[in-house]
């Protein structure tokens, strides 16, 4: 991964939900995410995302984070969703679930 983002966050209040999600985002947990444009993805988590600082296009720092889900059974496809483009986490593997 490299050290550039679309968007960074700076604000607490942001990089407190990012922190959030890190929580709900267990290495080997089934997870749907619904995303900001509406869409979905359902898939497991590859490897415990982190939250981390990039750098945007105009060269500002600040943080955001990448989940990895792979599908079981498959090795070929891969998914890797910006933490800011999450809007709420569902488990499928449990009841929990966590609004973003």
């Amino acid at each position: 991964m490299g050290r550039q983002a679309e968007h960074v966050y700076t604000d607490q209040s942001t990089i407190a939900r990012f922190n959030g999600m890190v929580e709900h985002l267990q290495n080997g947990a089934r997870v749907r995410l619904h995303l900001a444009d509406g869409e979905t993805c359902e898939g497991v988590v590859a490897a415990r995302p982190t939250v981390q600082e990039f750098f945007d296009g105009d060269g500002n720092e600040g943080s955001n984070g990448v989940v990895h889900l792979e599908q079981l059974g498959t090795s070929e496809w891969r998914r890797y969703i910006w933490f800011d483009q999450i809007e709420r986490i569902e488990h499928l593997d449990s009841d929990a679930q966590l609004r973003a």
